[in-house]
């Protein structure tokens, strides 16, 4: 987890009211303190074990959340550890770490841009970085970042890093800095994502010291020559001649916020042999190192890729009920970016999946996109500490032939049954759809499954807003259902598949079936005999097929 020295109004908009939490002064502490803990246990897991616990971006915008929160109350006083309280070490580096300013939006990259010229572009290394300290060639030192002042010193890592030249081609001094980052063959960010690179270089450098085999999957990008040559060009010609080759490959002149794009994309969709975050902005020229300080300087930008997870707020946890019985949480969300889209709700999957998380209002959960398209529901990333208590579904009330009319508890189940009967793989009915239900139901037309095949015009008049055009179109699709035959039927009102519908079967011949009887059928076993025996000797089910126009036999 890199150091988050952060300049937050570059990514955070300044909170208005309507975009913050409804608490009081009370709750906005508890829940300020909770965030507030939770990322201090990262912090200290990442720095003083080598542990990452959680995605770098996701940490990135829970701290974002948790300033975002400290602004909506800011009244409410908790402390506040800095990110790096755990980071310092023993060692001082001789030329300070500074931070870097990180931008979200092309439009916050052009406004840095803005007036600044010979400014070059290379990939944000997402590695772990590090002090080199050379001492007439040879290699002293090598200090982690800590809190950008003080670090640990990893020399005797060092000795087992084969990309760090233990001996310079020149007996020179100097103090490098840069990225040691996990190799890949052919890393593309867009799609592989960060893959916890920067935690696995974390979690061997604190072992302090390493194996053959550790060291050579470490590789070493110098960013900087903080006391070399006036310009970025000969700092990249002179660190080429010392042995570092990689940033001069990765490192390139831009002169506009589209060349900045086009790098950015570029990267962001190639093979690398790092990972990469963001892409890096710097001006050739900076002033000399006795004024460089732990903080994000004026002359270094990053422009952050876009998240592929994003942190989002847990509104409401609701529950649906499929024709089937199958119960299916979602999550409603504040509304969040993903990529190019706002989610505003995602699937838990399965009611096992969300009893085994717990996920409550208020909790933060991780939204990726499955197959770059789907939201979905990565992990659960902070819990409110106020458990909201909610009305689950019990599974042992819904199955599939459970809720065939309106009833209190069946509201989701009998408006999934209607769905399906007017849809294509029902009685394919155009211009009908859940909308087209849900207005019939809250109007009180249709509280059984079939109440709607009695409908006229007189009773659709009584709607609200419903025109005489829709009341015709509406009518008329009904009128389409007298026309399906009985297998068409059949299958919208759930059968189980399967069976083969003999010319001549009428549904007494279908009912007075045994199991043992279905069972004759070729591909049909115990199960599926024993369902297809309930559904068609079902009471509601029978009702039902007396009110289909024109069921006597199938054809």
């Amino acid at each position: 987890m890199k150091p988050l020295l952060l300049l937050l109004a570059l990514l955070l908009p300044a909170a208005h009211a309507n975009d913050c939490p409804r608490w009081d002064a009370s709750r906005a502490e508890r829940q300020i303190s909770a965030l507030q803990a939770q990322i201090t246990q990262w912090d200290d897991q990442y720095h003083r074990q080598g542990v990452s616990p959680i995605a770098d971006e996701l940490y990135d915008q829970s701290r974002l959340r948790l300033a975002q929160w400290r602004g909506c109350f800011p009244d409410v006083k908790v402390a506040a550890p800095a990110a790096l309280a755990t980071a310092a070490g023993p060692v001082a580096h001789p030329i300070v770490h500074t931070g870097v300013s990180k931008h979200a939006q092309q439009a916050s990259v052009a406004d840095w841009l803005n007036g600044r010229k010979d400014v070059w572009v290379q990939p944000k290394v997402d590695g772990v970085a590090v002090t080199l300290v050379y001492r007439q060639g040879r290699l002293q030192q090598l200090i982690s970042r800590g809190d950008g002042v003080q670090g640990l010193d990893w020399t005797d890592a060092a000795a087992s890093i084969a990309a760090i030249p233990a001996q310079l081609p020149r007996p020179v001094d100097l103090v490098l800095q840069g990225e040691l980052y996990w190799r890949y063959e052919g890393h593309v960010q867009a799609t592989a994502g960060s893959d916890n690179a920067r935690s696995k270089v974390a979690g061997l450098l604190a072992r302090k010291v390493l194996g053959h085999d550790e060291g050579a999957a470490l590789g070493l990008f110098v960013w900087d020559w903080p006391d070399g040559p006036p310009t970025l060009p000969e700092r990249l010609d002179g660190l080429e001649a010392l042995g570092f080759a990689e940033p001069a490959a990765y490192t390139h002149p831009i002169q506009n916020v589209e060349d900045a794009s086009h790098w950015r994309e570029h990267w962001y969709n190639s093979p690398l042999p790092f990972a990469s975050d963001g892409l890096i902005l710097r001006e050739s020229r900076r002033p000399p190192t006795d004024r460089w300080q732990a903080k994000a300087p004026y002359w270094i930008a990053a422009w952050k890729y876009p998240y592929a997870q994003a942190l989002a707020e847990v509104r409401d946890v609701t529950f649906g009920v499929g024709r089937s019985g199958r119960i299916t949480p979602v999550l409603e969300l504040l509304p969040v970016r993903l990529d190019d889209r706002t989610v505003r709700r995602v699937s838990v999957g399965s009611l096992k999946r969300w009893q085994g998380l717990d996920i409550r209002p208020g909790d933060q959960v991780a939204i990726d996109l499955a197959g770059l398209t789907i939201p979905r529901l990565a992990e659960v990333v902070w819990r409110n500490p106020e458990r909201v208590d909610l009305l689950v579904p019990q599974p042992e009330h819904y199955h599939g032939l459970t809720c065939w009319r309106l009833a209190p508890g069946c509201e989701s189940q009998f408006r999934a049954r209607l769905a399906w009967l007017s849809g294509k793989q029902g009685l394919n009915l155009p211009h009908v759809g859940p909308g087209t239900w849900d207005r019939l139901i809250n109007e009180g037309h249709v509280v059984g499954l079939l109440d709607w095949l009695a409908l006229t015009d007189e009773q659709l008049r009584s709607i609200p807003g419903m025109a005489q055009r829709s009341r015709e179109r509406l009518l008329s699709s009904f009128a389409l259902a007298g026309q399906r035959d009985s297998g068409v039927w059949l299958k919208a009102l759930g059968m189980p598949s399967g069976p083969v519908l003999q010319p001549g079967d009428t549904w007494q011949l279908l009912a007075a079936r045994d199991a043992q009887q279905w069972q004759q059928q070729a591909g049909i076993g115990a199960v599926r005999a024993a369902q297809l025996q309930e559904f068609f000797r079902h009471p509601e089910v029978m009702l039902l097929a007396e009110q289909i126009p024109g069921f006597r036999q199938l054809p």
